[in-house]
């Protein structure tokens, strides 16, 4: 994936796509980033453990903790994705419709990215399964149905449609 994107940043620089090219730099960096605070991470957690610098050096070649796998960098763009949405909420609600257009542009190239997102009637469907399964009666047992909603949709749904069609189907199962 991440090559996918280094690619597409060289393509999008030689034809001179600004909007894509500072799009696709500005999700390496972000890659870029997650990369260093995961290899932070470990040499924190190593040297918590008291391990010298000889030993840091060969688990840290060994394990490469700092190199992100496509999963990880889903993760990171379906985040990117969010912030894009959020953005638009509050430019919109701050009448900028120049910059809601801008985001805009930048979330639909983001998504392009992304596995294909689900749509709130198989959310549903999903959400009246893991319901079933877990027996939930109301409102109340959110706590147990949320999580299996999440990691069954989990880099496919946004969180907001997610949360609100589980809170639905509940409130209709304590009616």
């Amino acid at each position: 994936m991440k090559q996918r994107l280094e690619s597409d940043l060289k393509t999008a620089m030689r034809s001179g796509e600004t909007l894509r090219r500072d799009t696709v730099r500005f999700l390496l960096a972000a890659i870029q980033t997650e990369e260093k605070a995961r290899l932070g991470a470990a040499v924190d957690k190593l040297v918590a453990e008291g391990k010298d610098e000889s030993a840091r050096q060969a688990w840290l070649a060994q394990n490469k903790p700092g190199d992100l796998d496509d999963v990880a960098v889903t993760d990171v763009l379906t985040k990117q994705a969010k912030m894009r949405r959020d953005s638009i909420e509050a430019f919109r609600k701050g009448e900028r419709p120049d910059l809601v257009q801008k985001e805009e542009k930048e979330l639909a190239l983001i998504s392009a990215y992304l596995p294909e997102q689900l749509d709130e009637a198989k959310i549903r469907e999903i959400a009246t399964r893991v319901i079933g399964e877990t027996g939930a009666k109301g409102p109340q047992d959110t706590k147990v149905v949320m999580p299996r909603v999440i990691a069954e949709t989990k880099g496919r749904a946004d969180g907001k449609m997610v949360s609100g069609v589980v809170a639905a189907l509940l409130k209709e199962r304590a009616s």
